[in-house]
């Protein structure tokens, strides 16, 4: 496919570019890469792939990886359906056999025989074995591994292994620039420019904050949760308290903080 054959944005997922991303992925895509998207919680990697599959013209699949997944849960597995055993796919070998964008969200949280299946897709094989089955699948043109991660979450039981990371293209989020990330939260929240721009601040300022323990700032995510409450009439101190402040912290001396920065932010 070439990189001009593209669905017009009006049939796709917003999503704004920041950089040189969507190139990036079109490349991959093109070349027959995988791709990893390395970045913090909130900040638009699952609605990146979303768009990307959209402009694309190919399904997406998302898998939302967790400790109890298993290669199996991947690839599929023999049921019994009316006293008879039956191969059912799972969501990686579906994508492989139809084409398409299989998503591995979070993928250092899946279980560590995982990497197993995956290499073989991520090498100039471009293959998925079956043993099950007896099958190798061949990945077609149009098959694309992307996975992503929260490099802030990683420790030692829970991280990529460099000879899994080194099988990938990368691509770093952040959130975004402050004039971009008003524009994304009008447009998603469909509140007015302005009003949106000091939530963004206050969501800068909070991203800022050294001295609190948070595990995470506040997402982009968190800041559109909290302009489409306004917008739908919400007030804007509830609005703040409950998508800026309280998915922050459990702490109550913590969320008082948060709270008088909110109301010196927003006035």
């Amino acid at each position: 496919m070439s990189l001009a054959a593209l669905k017009p944005d009006a049939e796709v997922p917003f999503y704004l570019p920041i950089g040189q991303e969507c190139a990036l992925f079109q490349h991959a895509f093109r070349h027959r890469l995988p791709l990893i998207l390395k970045g913090p919680t909130g900040s638009g990697k699952t609605r990146f792939v979303a768009h990307m599959a959209a402009r694309l013209g190919v399904p997406l699949i998302t898998v939302a990886c967790h400790d109890d997944l298993t290669a199996a849960d991947l690839t599929g597995r023999y049921l019994l359906r009316g006293g008879e055993t039956h191969w059912v796919d799972g969501p990686l070998t579906r994508a492989v056999r139809q084409g398409g964008v299989c998503y591995l969200d979070e993928v250092v949280e899946a279980g560590k025989d995982v990497a197993v299946v995956l290499h073989p897709l991520t090498d100039d094989r471009r293959i998925l074995p079956l043993d099950r089955t007896g099958e190798t699948l061949i990945a077609p043109s149009n098959f694309m591994l992307v996975a992503s991660y929260n490099p802030g979450y990683q420790n030692l039981t829970k991280s990529l292994k460099p000879s899994t990371r080194q099988r990938f293209l990368a691509l770093e989020f952040g959130y975004p620039p402050e004039e971009a990330e008003v524009a994304i939260v009008a447009a998603e929240s469909g509140l007015a420019g302005q009003r949106c721009r000091a939530l963004v601040l206050l969501a800068h300022r909070l991203r800022a904050l050294g001295d609190v323990d948070l595990e995470e700032g506040c997402s982009t995510r968190l800041v559109v949760y909290a302009a489409t409450l306004i917008a739908g009439g919400m007030r804007v101190e509830d609005a703040v308290r409950a998508a800026m402040i309280e998915p922050l912290t459990d702490d109550v001396e913590t969320r008082k903080g948060l709270s008088e920065l909110a109301a010196v932010t927003l006035g």
